[in-house]
């Protein structure tokens, strides 16, 4: 990285433009780009962001950017297959634990509630409700009935 930085910086330098003039002209923070131009690579949470800032520098400066992302990309891929698979999957199974941790963590503020349907509670109190309106029609019009006298009603009754 310290290569495409010093290489960067001294294109920057030989065309007499100051940190200034770049970091407005490419709209960035006068210390990304001196972080870039000295190889510090720690100062950047994000390597995606880097590696556009470093295509875009780049271009400015009139270098090919595709053959610099190249070289990014040669010295990353270099640097990152230094690490040791240990510690990778030491990092890989405490990120797994933090995640499961999150899920786990629930308060009775956060907790979304699921909407109940209300239709099957509105469909059984209409069957109730026919249910009960049949069963009173069959009571009067059966058992109740104005025109049947006493002796109807009792001889029905007996059978």
């Amino acid at each position: 990285m310290t290569e495409i930085g010093e290489k960067l910086k001294a294109a920057r330098e030989d065309k007499g433009i100051s940190v200034k003039e770049v970091s407005e002209d490419l709209n960035v923070k006068q210390s990304q780009i001196e972080n870039i131009e000295s190889g510090n690579l720690k100062s950047f949470k994000d390597v995606f962001y880097l590696k556009m800032f470093i295509r875009d520098y780049s271009k400015y400066l009139g270098f090919d950017e595709e053959k610099m992302l190249d070289e990014f990309n040669e010295f990353f891929f270099e640097e990152t297959s230094k690490i040791p698979i240990k510690e990778i999957e030491k990092a890989s199974k405490e990120k797994k634990l933090k995640d499961e941790h999150e899920k786990k963590v629930v308060s009775p503020y956060t907790i979304e509630e699921k909407k109940k349907s209300k239709l099957i509670p509105i469909i059984v109190g209409l069957i109730i409700a026919l249910l009960m309106f049949l069963i009173g029609y069959i009571i009067v019009t059966e058992y109740v009935n104005p025109d049947n006298s006493e002796d109807d009603v009792i001889s029905y009754m007996k059978m």
